[in-house]
């Protein structure tokens, strides 16, 4: 599984991308010079495709943009490589305008409309239609030449993203090209890795054609790449002098008897990410199971509301991860508003509080009485749904969330600071971001792309999870791995973060037959080889 590691963070949507260009245009360099060198770039990629293959036959369908003009530039340099290349255009290129125009009037050799262009005659099709600007479903000549291309079965080169694709957000719309590989410039874009697009661009060739960095700090990005660049500096390693009880102390609610598996999944991950103490709280009928099962965890009886008001009352818990098989009702939900309640109550760092599984069904659909009470606390919360948990606590058929006032507690400081201005809600980053600045929480959104994403905007994106963690448990580890990280005073967005790439590292390393309990296990292996890079 490849971690990301060989990729800069940074993500950019397109528009950024386009204002990237548009700031090395303002700073001297042509535009055409971008175009040609994206041109070589695409050029290069398709030279080792077809060498790989024995092939020599290339069909170039360029679009009436950009796209098509790096798509022109990459047509003339593989037949200047002795290729044999035929072009289809998609409209008229002669209304072509600027940089497009120009590397059109360089091709200079034969064009057929698009449609007349027989894919399958080819070794190789290059997709240079629409790229990355194409946020609309194709519809028209358009979608029946993407058709065309898909049926072919032969393979594709797709400049910048697979045409139909969005490359903000990985949407697709009525359909796009499914690529053998994708060659993008400068750096990758959300909807790269974001699902159904990451499947539709195969491989993905990440190149540069001279933009400097010094673009990123006008544009500031706030989407990233979710890698350990992102988030090492903030992992707490443990210091020389230190001890337990500085590591920080996590606390797993534990269900009935009939289910404690999963706090146990999740108190011992804690423990592995290297909370100095974890206690798993354990009603009075689950006691003896758990008692059996757990050796350097401790354990208290915690029966109800008032039992979890009193506990902490101890500040020196730092740290609380509730909901794997602990049960949905009223019951819960209660005792979620007391953790809330608790965090108010001075301490030397905020609580950190990890909402995960029946803590969040039991607010379902009620989301704005949980936001409420969680902006009015003074905790560092993460909420970690799976598609199903989210679309019930937030409504999968919502536009747009926004919070009620009258949701909003009476009697708390900072109550009249909530915002209730409504948020938009689209596709999966656009609603992790919805949610998490709705909620005021860290929102990690669970998937094969996992998203998190913090109140402030900032998002990541997670390529590194194989498809063995889809097993039973894995997302209880992956709450107890959050909460130890939060116990140890690491920042929710990054200890979401860390926690995400960990939890993926740990199942690749594993390989086929994982189950839950392996991934704690195996934990060991991945934090050795991260703390050389901590070096």
């Amino acid at each position: 599984m490849n971690s990301g590691d060989e990729y800069p963070i940074e993500l950019l949507a397109p528009q950024e991308m386009a204002r990237a260009d548009a700031l090395t245009i303002a700073a001297g360099t042509a535009g055409y010079d971008l175009m040609l060198r994206a041109g070589k770039n695409v050029a290069v990629a398709a030279a080792d495709l077809l060498r790989a293959r024995e092939g020599q036959k290339v069909a170039v369908f360029c679009g009436p943009g950009n796209n098509g003009g790096d798509g022109y530039v990459a047509a003339r340099l593989l037949r200047e490589q002795g290729f044999q290349v035929q072009v289809g255009v998609l409209g008229d290129p002669h209304h072509l305008r600027g940089e497009a125009a120009k590397a059109f009037a360089d091709w200079g050799g034969e064009i057929a409309p698009s449609e007349n262009l027989d894919p399958r005659g080819a070794d190789l099709v290059i997709d240079a239609l629409f790229g990355a600007g194409l946020s609309r479903p194709l519809d028209g000549l358009a979608l029946q030449v993407v058709q065309r291309i898909n049926a072919s079965g032969t393979p594709v080169l797709a400049v910048d993203v697979p045409s139909g694709l969005d490359g903000a957000n990985g949407a697709v719309g009525s359909e796009c090209v499914r690529a053998t590989e994708t060659v993008t410039f400068f750096r990758l874009k959300p909807g790269h890795l974001l699902l159904p697009g990451r499947l539709a661009c195969g491989k993905t060739r990440l190149t540069q054609i001279g933009i400097g960095e010094e673009t990123l700090r006008e544009i500031q990005p706030h989407t990233f790449l979710n890698t350990p660049k992102l988030w090492l500096d903030a992992m707490p390693w443990p210091g020389v002098d230190g001890h337990k009880y500085a590591r920080g102390h996590l606390i797993v609610a534990s269900g009935p008897m009939t289910r404690t598996g999963a706090a146990r999944l999740a108190a011992r991950a804690g423990l592995r990410a290297g909370a100095g103490l974890v206690t798993l709280a354990s009603p009075a009928d689950a006691l003896a199971v758990n008692a059996a099962a757990v050796t350097a965890i401790m354990l208290r009886q915690v029966d109800d509301a008032a039992q979890w008001r009193e506990l902490l009352a101890d500040r020196r818990f730092s740290a609380v991860a509730i909901g794997p098989g602990f049960g949905v009702g009223a019951a819960t939900r209660r005792i979620v508003e007391t953790l809330l309640a608790a965090s108010l109550k001075g301490g030397s760092r905020p609580l950190g509080i990890v909402l995960d599984a029946d803590a969040l069904t039991s607010f379902s659909p009620d989301w704005d009485s949980l936001a409420a009470v969680i902006q009015c606390s003074g905790a560092e919360v993460v909420i970690t749904p799976h598609e199903g948990e989210f679309n019930r606590l937030f409504n999968k058929k919502a536009t747009k969330l926004q919070l009620k006032r009258e949701s909003v507690p009476e009697g708390y400081a900072n109550a009249s600071e909530i915002s209730t201005e409504p948020i938009e809600l689209e596709y999966k980053i656009d609603r992790a971001r919805a949610a998490a600045r709705a909620v005021g929480a860290c929102v990690v959104y669970k998937g094969p792309d996992t998203v998190v994403a913090a109140p402030d905007g900032r998002a990541c994106i997670a390529r590194n999870a194989p498809p063995t963690l889809a097993t039973a448990g894995s997302g209880d580890v992956l709450a107890g791995l959050i909460g130890g990280l939060l116990a140890q005073g690491m920042p929710m967005f990054e200890a979401s973060a860390c926690a995400v790439w960990l939890h993926g590292e740990a199942a690749a390393l594993f390989g086929p037959g994982l189950i839950a309990e392996d991934i704690s296990e195996i934990l060991p292996r991945v934090l050795a080889n991260l703390s050389l890079r901590q070096g």
